[in-house]
């Protein structure tokens, strides 16, 4: 295995294109891979922030896996999970969120632990939680 995050959130979008688009603007994520359909959805995509990575895909892409799970509007914005974006600058990346319309659920605030952080909500509902705590220094 080549070196790099070995923990890799995935997600599924209704309109993956779009929001591939929408996290490199509002997180600074870069393109790694993308590999759309013939009919314009994603069948797999990479984006990685420095030395991390999500992969994602579109929410039509008919398989056993994504079967298994639901978007945020088909359990009321619930979610049983929230990636953890670290930053060095949380101040800078809250004012690019927000600027490129995310949903601010946990406004920015110094943590107990270190650091400062919040959460926030991209269109399709999904929870991010970005900070300057960074769990490696420990």
């Amino acid at each position: 295995m080549k070196s790099g995050s070995t923990v890799i959130p995935a997600l599924r979008y209704r309109d993956a294109p779009a929001m591939i688009e929408w996290l490199c603007r509002a997180f600074g994520f870069e393109k790694h891979a993308v590999y759309p359909n013939p009919d314009g959805s994603i069948a797999h995509a990479q984006l990685v922030l420095g030395g991390g990575m999500i992969m994602l895909g579109s929410v039509t892409n008919a398989s056993p896996h994504s079967e298994l799970i639901r978007q945020p509007d088909e359990l009321n914005k619930a979610e049983t999970q929230s990636p953890y974006i670290a930053v060095e600058d949380c101040d800078a990346i809250y004012a690019r969120a927000k600027a490129a319309g995310a949903e601010m659920v946990l406004d920015i605030r110094d943590q107990d632990y270190g650091g400062r952080g919040f959460t926030c909500r991209d269109p399709e509902g999904h929870l991010w939680s970005v900070g300057s705590y960074d769990p490696w220094a420990e």
